[in-house]
């Protein structure tokens, strides 16, 4: 397999631009037959801690892993990014930094999901599993997490539910506003 490694020079303003990731610079890529490997850098050394609200420097470990973003030109791209576990002194727990763009334990970029959602919406599944370069199985999960989502969203702001009763044998209102007439 032959692939080409290129490091990132003069250019990574325009680069950073058109990915879009808050807070993140491209180092380097790689580019191999169908897909490219964009490896990211934080531009921040430090993160908040989502027990106290801390921002906490004390790195604890980092283990970079590959999520799937948008494929451009016919390529698959891929984001070698860095996942950190930090170390919080003011609470004494360890937390994994959360990423602004992927939704947690996920493997996609938010947009990728998204883009895959819609597509799932006006083709089978098996097209855009086809098209995407991702299996039946791959496809079906990123839809139904999209798809539990949404249903969140929808129902996130509602504070009551009432439905009016009607008894259908007499149809009347069980609160006594008359006869409605179907």
């Amino acid at each position: 397999m032959r692939y080409n490694e290129y490091v990132v020079i003069g250019m990574d303003l325009h680069l950073d631009r058109l990915l879009n990731l808050p807070n993140t610079t491209i180092e380097s890529f790689t580019e191999e037959e169908n897909k490219i490997i964009l490896k990211l850098r934080f531009l921040h050394d430090e993160a908040p801690c989502p027990h106290c609200n801390t921002q906490s420097r004390k790195l604890k470990q980092n283990r970079p892993i590959l999520i799937r973003d948008l494929s451009v030109f016919g390529k698959v791209i891929y984001l070698n990014t860095p996942r950190r576990q930090f170390y919080c002194h003011q609470c004494q727990k360890h937390f994994t930094e959360e990423l602004p763009f992927v939704d947690w334990e996920r493997r996609y970029t938010q947009r990728a999901e998204e883009y895959v959602y819609q597509r799932v919406q006006s083709a089978s599944v098996e097209q855009v599993s086809r098209d995407e370069f991702l299996s039946w199985d791959q496809v079906q999960g990123i839809f139904n997490h999209q798809f539990s989502l949404k249903k969140k969203e929808n129902w996130e702001e509602v504070k009551r539910v009432s439905i009016d009763e009607v008894s259908k044998r007499c149809m009347t209102s069980k609160f006594g506003h008359g006869r409605i007439k179907y």
